[in-house]
C-alpha cells in the first residue's frame, strides 16, 4: 500500500474523534510514530498509550507548539522533525516538559507563527524561515542566492559552531528567538498546469518572463527579479488555484513542500533551480527557554540536536521514496502519481543563474540588505562567512553523510 493511501485511511472525522478523547497532541504524537499501516483501532490504541505516558505525572512546564501546516496526513512527507522533537523532549525530561502540539494552521500559519511566538501566544513554532522573515527579518541571512551549493552544505552550516555566531545569536538578540533545528532543501520553480503539455525545462531562458509566486523572503525577491522570474506575492490559498488556472506560471518553493502541501495535482514540472534556501525550521521563544531550569535547557538542546540528525536522514530518504524528487523517479511516489516531472538543470544552466543573480557576481543587487544584515550581526560579512563554511564540504557530498555536531559546544 502506498504512503498516501495508508495515511488517508484515517478520515478527519475519525482523527478528531480520537483527538476528542486523548487530545490532539497525544493523537498527533502517536500518528507521527507509525512506520506501517494506520487503522482507526491502532491509532486509538497508540493515542491512549501516548496519553497515559505523557500524563503519568504533572508537568513542570507546558509549552505550546504552533506548527503551521502539519497534520496527520503530511507528517511523513516532508520530514521537518517537529513531532519527533516534541516526543523526544517529553521523554528526555521524563514529562517535566509537556508539549501541546497545535498543527494544521489552527493557532498560527506560515507567516504568523513567528509573530505569535514573539507575542507569547505560542512558545515554539515550526514554519519556513522564508515565510518567518516578515516577522524576523534577520532570517533573510539564509537567503542569499547560491550561497549554498547543495543540501549537504546547508546541514554542514547548521551543525557548525559558527552558525551560533552568524545565525543563532543575532536572531536571538534581535528577534527573541532561539533557532533549534531545520530541514534543508533548495528552492526551485514549481510550474503549474499551463506547462503540462510543454517540453521539460532544460534551459534557464525557458523560464525568463514567467510570473511566479514568491514567499515572505525579501532576499528571494532580489534573486527572482535578477533571473527575470517576475515575483508576485500571492496568498497561499490562492496559489493552488493560480497554478491550476494558469494565472501564474509557477511558484517558488521546494520539492517536498509541493508534496506535503497538496500542490502536486496542480504542478506539472518541478524545476530544480537550487537558487536559495528552503528551510522548514523550528524555533522557540528565547525568554521561555531562559525561564527553564538549566538541566531542562540542556534537554531542549539535546532534543534539538537529535531532531536535526533525524531530519537529515529522514528527509533525504523521503525526498526519493515518498516525494519522487529523483531521476529516475520511483513509481508510487507523490510526484509519479500526479505526473509531476523533475527538471534537473545541467551545471552550465545553474552556473548561468548564479552569474545572473548571486552576490558573488552581482554584488550591487545585494548591497543594501547585506549591509543591514552585517550590521545586525555585529559587523561580520554574513554572506562571505556562510559562503566559506558552505564550501568546507564537497559540492557533491551526499547530505546524509554530513557529520552531525552539537553546534552550541565549540
Amino acid at each position: 500500500m502506498g504512503l498516501k493511501e495508508n495515511l488517508h485511511r484515517i478520515s478527519r472525522r475519525d482523527l478528531f474523534r480520537v483527538a476528542g478523547r486523548y487530545g490532539m497532541s497525544s493523537t498527533l504524537l502517536a500518528a507521527g510514530g507509525f512506520g506501517g499501516a494506520i487503522s482507526l483501532a491502532n491509532l486509538a490504541s497508540a493515542a491512549e498509550s501516548t496519553y497515559d505516558k505523557r500524563y503519568a505525572k504533572p508537568a513542570k512546564h507546558t509549552l505550546k507548539f504552533g506548527a503551521s501546516g502539519f497534520n496527520a496526513q503530511n507528517l511523513l512527507i516532508e520530514r521537518a522533525g517537529a513531532l519527533e522533537f516534541a516526543r523526544d523532549l517529553e521523554s528526555r525530561t521524563d514529562g517535566e516538559i509537556r508539549i501541546e502540539f497545535i498543527g494544521n494552521n489552527q493557532i498560527c500559519g506560515q507567516t504568523s507563527c513567528v509573530e505569535k511566538t514573539q507575542q507569547g501566544i505560542v512558545d515554539i513554532y515550526a514554519a519556513s524561515t522564508q515565510n518567518s522573515a516578515g516577522g524576523a527579518p534577520y532570517l533573510n541571512v539564509l537567503d542569499y542566492a547560491y550561497m549554498f551549493p547543495g543540501r549537504a552544505s546547508q546541514y554542514h552550516f547548521l551543525y557548525s559552531p559558527d552558525s551560533q555566531r552568524i545565525l543563532r545569536d543575532p536572531l536571538e538578540k534581535r528577534h527573541g528567538l532561539k533557532f533549534l533545528f531545520s530541514h534543508c532543501e533548495l528552492r526551485g520553480i514549481q510550474l503549474g498546469l499551463g506547462w503540462e503539455d510543454k517540453p521539460t525545462v532544460t534551459k534557464l531562458e525557458q523560464l525568463f518572463g514567467t510570473k511566479n509566486r514568491v514567499t515572505g523572503t525579501q532576499l528571494g525577491r532580489i534573486a527572482m527579479q535578477a533571473l527575470n522570474l517576475n515575483p508576485v506575492p500571492v496568498a497561499w490559498e490562492e496559489t493552488l488555484d493560480g497554478l491550476k488556472q494558469g494565472l501564474i506560471d509557477g511558484a517558488e518553493t521546494w520539492a517536498s513542500a509541493v508534496a506535503y502541501a497538496n500542490m502536486s495535482p496542480v504542478v506539472s514540472q518541478s524545476v530544480d533551480l537550487k537558487f536559495f534556501c528552503g528551510t522548514e525550521h523550528t524555533s522557540m521563544s528565547a525568554s521561555v527557554f531562559d525561564s527553564l531550569e538549566g538541566y531542562l535547557q540542556d534537554a531542549v538542546m539535546e532534543s534539538a540536536y537529535w531532531a536535526q540528525t533525524h531530519v537529515q536522514a529522514a528527509n533525504e530518504a523521503a525526498l526519493v521514496k515518498t516525494v519522487g524528487h529523483s531521476d529516475p523517479q520511483m513509481p508510487g511516489t507523490i510526484f509519479a502519481e500526479n505526473n509531476v516531472r523533475n527538471a534537473f538543470l545541467a551545471d552550465d544552466q545553474i552556473r548561468m543563474a548564479e552569474e545572473m543573480c548571486s552576490p558573488e557576481f552581482q554584488p550591487q543587487l545585494w548591497e543594501q540588505w547585506r549591509d543591514r544584515l552585517n550590521k545586525w550581526a555585529g559587523g561580520i560579512d554574513t554572506y562571505q562567512e556562510i559562503y566559506d563554511i558552505a564550501r568546507q564540504v564537497p559540492k557533491d557530498m551526499k547530505p546524509e553523510n554530513v557529520e552531525p555536531r552539537r553546534w552550541w559546544k565549540a
